[in-house]
């Protein structure tokens, strides 16, 4: 393992964001997969009761709050928040009875929703207790590493911001004291790394950019590493490309020449988030396949082990 990779793997929390559509859940499963490879207990958390990790490595039907081991020895969970609420009544509670009036109360519920930012500190906080040496439930082993597949760009840093919010509005009491714990994982970059995914394109490119300047402004972490996803091959070279150009040599020479064109205008977008960041940028090539599986992004796990 190389020591860049060493160093991002020796983090407690991975958190991975990015404008939606640039493949920020395929990352987050390509390095959960490399993660494993390398010895790693190591799961993947999805929100909103999503379960897209798990449709592409398979393993047992995808369940809400509950842990399960997909292929390559991934695990997978899916955090939806009403579920961490009911969790974490159920914590505070004195008895399972009272904890499911409460929940089921539409007055308490009308509450909990119009509360700011308390569904982002449900999340982060069913993170967080990923993260523990003694889990909540008996039986529930720990975890040497937490990927969280986060939310996109703006949320994703409203999540993590949460924690602090909570801690300086409430001051005291359990949701003080459980915001404090979960700040103090979040905010720390010797236990959390976030990192960016983007596309070589201007728009997810910017928003990165902004990423950075929100992600220390908000929550006081620098940005880990961007990965930039969906990196088309050029095979050409300058001289190449004037060659086939002026060789007029039809239809496919013109193809491949407008692939050529993209490939250089991907490139420069490449070069410019490296010019804006202070972090390590690494590029995925595209692999030009129609459909994501196990096998393509273990393919990706190993391009990430080669570049970290």
């Amino acid at each position: 393992m190389s020591p860049r990779a060493a160093a991002l793997f020796g983090h407690e929390l991975l958190v991975v964001t990015g404008k939606g559509g640039v493949g920020k859940t395929t990352v987050a499963t390509a390095l959960g997969v490399a993660a494993a490879r390398r010895g790693l207990r190591t799961i993947v958390a999805e929100v909103s009761a999503r379960d897209d990790v798990q449709r592409t490595l398979g393993g047992e039907e995808a369940a809400r709050d509950r842990e399960v081991e997909l292929a390559f020895g991934v695990h997978h969970t899916s955090i939806d928040p009403d579920d961490a609420l009911r969790t974490y009544l159920l914590d505070q509670l004195p008895s399972r009875r009272l904890a499911a009036a409460v929940a089921g109360n539409q007055v308490f519920a009308y509450l909990a929703a119009a509360t700011p930012g308390l569904r982002e500190l449900l999340t982060i906080g069913t993170v967080w207790e990923l993260t523990q040496d003694e889990r909540r439930r008996a039986g529930d082993e720990p975890y040497d590493l937490v990927i969280l597949d986060a939310p996109a760009t703006g949320h994703g840093v409203a999540v993590l911001g949460a924690p602090h919010t909570f801690a300086r509005t409430a001051r005291v009491g359990r949701i003080a004291r459980q915001a404090e714990l979960i700040d103090a994982l979040v905010t720390d970059p010797a236990r959390t790394a976030v990192i960016a995914v983007a596309r070589p394109e201007e728009l997810p490119v910017n928003e990165t950019i902004q990423l950075r300047a929100e992600l220390e402004a908000e929550v006081g972490l620098p940005l880990s590493l961007a990965v930039v996803n969906r990196v088309l091959p050029d095979r050409f070279t300058p001289a190449d490309a004037r060659a086939l150009g002026a060789a007029g040599a039809g239809p496919a020479a013109e193809i491949a020449l407008v692939r050529h064109r993209r490939a250089r205008a991907q490139r420069a977008q490449v070069a410019r988030l490296r010019r804006r960041l202070d972090c390590p940028v690494v590029s995925l090539q595209d692999l030009l396949s129609p459909a994501l599986d196990a096998a393509a992004v273990r393919r990706l796990a190993g391009d990430l082990e080669r570049v970290l």
